[in-house]
């Protein structure tokens, strides 16, 4: 059976996703776009069940930005210790707050712009908040998005902004939102870092029967 054509890989990927994650849940637990944020802003170089465990506690001191300022960097930093790289994200959490309250009446601006200029917060993280918590057509792209678009032939880009880019060209716009957490859950169930190397997951396999080593993968 002959590896897929591209037209044809799209296709299944966008069917096999639908079909397994029709309504996929956002990982990271929140009740606004203030601690969205915060909690994408933790998620860095660590894991949303980590984030998950040590968020309650914080926002159980600090759930807007003007009671977080009341809260010492090193306060912030304390708590959030398990989530690594503390010392940054502590800083960053308390100046993006008081920019908030400075510029923005406490709320968490709407547009990628603003928030990309906020302490700690890069493309990714604003894709995620404008997407989960805003409704707007995005599609954060993380080293696990990265690494299955390169597994099933969607991409060559050699980094994620590369990839955002491929990736908003092969599918609908209106389903940008969900196909990027469709396929973070494909990926942690499916097509694990170490668990597929482009041949063994479901996926891997209807779009390259044919592949017989393992999917070389450009560093994000």
């Amino acid at each position: 059976m002959p590896n897929l054509k591209k037209a044809e890989r799209v296709e299944l990927i966008f069917n096999t996703l639908q079909k397994l994650y029709p309504e996929p849940p956002v990982p990271l637990d929140h009740t606004d776009p203030y601690t969205l944020l915060i909690a994408v802003l933790l998620s860095a170089q660590c894991t949303d069940e980590r984030v998950n465990q040590v968020t309650p506690q914080l926002f159980a001191k600090a759930r807007s930005p003007e009671a977080m300022v009341k809260l010492s960097v090193d306060e912030i930093r304390e708590i959030i210790r398990p989530c690594g790289l503390s010392p940054q994200k502590s800083k960053a959490i308390h100046r993006l707050s008081e920019i908030l309250i400075e510029r923005y009446a406490g709320q968490v601006p709407a547009q990628f712009e603003a928030l990309e200029a906020l302490p700690g917060v890069g493309h990714k993280t604003a894709g995620v908040v404008m997407a989960q918590a805003f409704g707007v057509p995005a599609f954060p792209v993380d080293t696990h998005i990265h690494r299955l678009a390169q597994r099933w032939g969607l991409s060559r880009g050699r980094n994620v902004t590369e990839t955002e880019r491929d990736l908003k060209k092969l599918f609908p716009r209106d389903h940008w939102n969900k196909l990027h957490l469709q396929i973070i859950f494909y990926g942690r169930e499916y097509c694990t870092a170490r668990g597929c190397d482009g041949r063994v997951c479901p996926l891997c396999k209807e779009c390259y029967p044919e592949r017989k080593h393992p999917k070389k993968v450009h560093k994000p």
